[in-house]
């Protein structure tokens, strides 16, 4: 068992005894024990370390747990309340979860992203539900006369063997609403669990499948109109001027006006990424009304000049550069590549790579490379705003409510106090949906149109508008001595406008001789998370080399891959190395095990793939074959280590969701531009993976061990992409460098 404190700062515990009908109340800070790094306490705002959320006990016995964090279908809303209820020891049945609003008095770091939410708030959820259990151990001890060390709990009871008394959790509830919060809680043993580690239904599952009003596009007030946005047509152009006469006379069009999205002497946050502030706005009755009278609008664009941008990331101060000019997909790959010759800025560098390189036996280069993507979130941006004079109503799907919070304050001129954001469940994130501009567009229609608004976004809106994955470019050089072992290893990589290199992960740590260096292009597109950043792309190119550096080396890919582990784990090279060899090595002996490795139908063209990101371990085997000329995924093993699995099932659908996500932006997705305008506007033109083209099957297996939990809801996405280029190669003979692997997104098959 393990003993914490419960106090970490003045808003570490909130608690309230004014419950109607008596009954108990406890805030808790969901990240008040954690352990950052320096440069962690350097780069992140201090909200991050103070999220909150209440626990309610009713006179009943029924507990409500409210979840703070955005629910974009990583299923953190079952999860998270799950943690709380085993150390509560509550009766699972007797759990009703709600989502918390966005409230910054009570709550911080009410964020969906970087896979971050189980691993961050482990401690601190086991802390709330222990305290409240404590408390509640404490009043049926005052009230029975006994030692509260003889008090059991379980399922919700209260129990004193000695005595025989007992009692639900809601008759001591109001008693212990008033026992002063312990300095000091007992943690649960790990063997004692009975809610974590097995498997709970989405608590939002009946409402989904029954159709009930969940998502930001449900949302519906009475009275409200509907906006719809005109955004210049490429990147790189900007609104002249607007003749909105015709549409102006529509039917059901209550006005057309042009708004900033952002001032100009705004400094952006990190979250507010948009290339496009100076819109064209149609309020409508409905929809269609507002979609017509759109088409109807008459606008002339001019070129955007050269900018750069204030912005605040995280407190770090920076100017981001938007040149001007109208790009292509064509000048972006071969700058890309013409980059990759020269040397880039070097990141690390380990031993004597220009020397091992110069007297190696053999060497391997590569390049590989992947395109701009859209996110495509099934539900499109939206955004509910009711703006007054005093005060700002909002909701809505986003994923950074408490960072656009402040950006839509700052906006309207109002306090922030003064502006409530209610979350609803989103239909998709991927990263699209921390940039919550669309939410301050959304306030600044209601605000000059004075009445309740909800803004929509056609399907062409979001794919044109960005926020886009970025394209990357990658060189990859392998140094092989005279007896096939890997002396030196080198990576030059980078991006449009960032690099994806992270040059602490393997195979550093793991070669003598080691250099990475990276380089950025400016451009006026914009870009952003996707699924993984970075990792989506470096992974699969790496993994791809790998292998062929391995079947150069005349070494099994996966035998190859546990050697340089090994290595990293008895003998590591640096001191900066981001990864546990033994834990990486641990999901390829699982993948090998599981998948039969060696032993494989001969029909079978299988590729290896594993990667470490946001603190998981992840390795897939994929299993391939060919039909008429075409690849087909029969099967795909994965195996995860990301410490303690809170809910099994759920983190089962997130693997299987990653892997497909991963297979089909690696074969199919792409997004090019031609003189500034995105080429692909809707699914006739942009492919995304098929039914018929996902794996038939997905094994997935959990490393068992009692690591704290870390990220699962990125880890399966990236490696799955280097499977498919290795399966690909066993199946075709030909390597594949270039996503995505099956041509052009353009010539899309039905």
């Amino acid at each position: 068992m393990t003993i914490v404190k419960t106090t970490f700062g003045r808003r570490s515990f909130i608690r309230s005894t004014t419950l109607a009908g008596g009954g108990m109340m406890l805030g808790f800070s969901w990240l008040a024990s954690c352990k950052p790094t320096p440069e962690q306490v350097l780069n992140m705002p201090k909200e991050w370390f103070n999220i909150n959320a209440y626990l309610k006990i009713g006179e009943n016995g029924l507990i409500t747990i409210m979840s703070p964090n955005p629910e974009i279908g990583q299923n953190v809303k079952t999860s998270m309340p799950m943690i709380v209820a085993e150390e509560l020891d509550a009766d699972w049945k007797n759990v009703i979860v709600e989502q918390a609003p966005l409230n910054t008095d009570l709550f911080t770091r009410q964020l969906a992203g970087g896979s971050q939410s189980i691993r961050q708030g482990w401690e601190s959820l086991r802390m709330a539900g222990a305290s409240a259990r404590q408390m509640l151990k404490e009043a049926a001890a005052q009230q029975w006369q006994v030692p509260v060390e003889e008090i059991t709990t379980d399922n919700g009871m209260l129990s004193h063997q000695g005595s025989g008394n007992s009692a639900g959790f809601g008759e001591m509830a109001s008693a212990a609403s008033k026992i002063p919060v312990p300095e000091e809680v007992t943690l649960k043993s790990l063997k004692d669990f009975k809610i974590i580690r097995t498997s709970r239904k989405n608590v939002d599952g009946p409402k989904i499948v029954t159709g009930q009003p969940l998502y930001g596009l449900d949302y519906h007030r009475e009275g409200m109109l509907i906006a719809m946005i005109a955004h210049p047509p490429a990147f790189g152009m900007k609104l002249k001027t607007v003749d909105d006469s015709v549409a102006k006379s529509m039917p059901g069009i209550k006005d057309v006006f042009t708004i900033k999205t952002f001032n100009d002497d705004y400094k952006r946050s990190a979250f507010d990424n948009s290339a496009f502030t100076d819109l064209v706005v149609v309020v409508g009755n409905t929809t269609w009304e507002a979609m017509n009278a759109k088409k109807a609008l008459k606008i002339e664009w001019e070129m955007a000049p050269d900018i750069h941008l204030d912005m605040d990331l995280f407190g770090r101060q920076m100017s981001v550069h938007f040149p001007a000019g109208l790009e292509n997909t064509d000048t972006h790959k071969a700058q890309m590549a013409e980059l990759n010759k020269k040397p880039g800025k070097t990141v690390r560098k380990d031993g004597d790579p220009i020397k091992a390189f110069k007297n190696a036996s053999k060497i391997i280069e590569r390049s590989y490379s992947c395109p701009f993507l859209a996110h495509n979130c099934m539900e499109p941006m939206n955004f509910f705003a009711d703006v007054t004079e005093d005060k700002a109503e909002l909701a809505g799907p986003v994923q950074t409510p408490e960072f656009m919070e402040k950006s839509a304050a700052e906006r309207l001129g109002l306090p922030l106090e003064k502006v409530d954001i209610q979350m609803t469940r989103m239909g998709g994130g991927f990263g699209r949906r921390l940039y919550g501009h669309f939410l301050t567009e959304a306030a600044v229609i209601s605000q000059k149109i004075k009445a309740p608004v909800k803004l929509v976004y056609t399907r062409e809106d979001d794919m044109t508008h960005g926020t886009y994955r970025p394209a990357y470019n990658a060189l990859y050089r392998a140094a092989l001595d005279e007896n096939n072992n890997l002396v030196a290893f080198h990576v030059r990589t980078g991006g449009i406008p960032e690099s994806p290199l992270s040059a602490n992960r393997f195979p550093a740590g793991a070669v003598d001789h080691y250099l990475a260096e990276d380089w950025t292009i400016d451009s006026n597109i914009t870009t952003g998370a996707f699924r993984a950043p970075r990792s989506n792309f470096i992974a699969g190119a790496e993994q791809s080399f790998l292998d062929e550096v391995a079947e150069e080396a005349g070494k099994d890919p996966i035998e190859f891959r546990l050697e340089l582990l090994a290595r990293a784990k008895s003998n590591p090279v640096g001191e900066r190395n981001d990864y546990e060899a033994e834990r990486y090595a641990g999901v390829l002996e699982l993948v090998k095990e599981k998948s039969n490795w060696g032993k494989e139908q001969a029909n079978l063209s299988r590729g290896v793939s594993a990667y470490f990101c946001h603190n998981s371990y992840v390795a897939q085997v994929l299993d391939m074959v060919m039909v008429n000329g075409a690849p087909v995924v029969e099967k795909v093993y994965c195996a995860i280590d990301c410490g303690i699995v809170v809910n099994p099932d759920a983190a089962t659908n997130l693997a299987e969701g990653g892997v497909v996500d991963g297979i089909g932006h690696a074969m199919y997705s792409e997004l090019t531009i031609k003189d500034g305008v995105p080429e692909q506007n809707n699914f006739d033109k942009y492919k995304l993976i098929r039914h018929s083209e996902a794996p038939k099957s997905i094994e997935v297996h959990f490393v068992k061990n009692d690591v704290d939990p870390t990220g699962l809801g990125e880890p399966p996405f990236p490696p799955i992409m280097g499977a498919v280029a290795n399966a690909l190669y066993k199946a075709t003979g030909k390597r594949f460098y270039d996503q995505p692997f099956m041509g052009s997104s353009s010539k899309v098959l039905g």
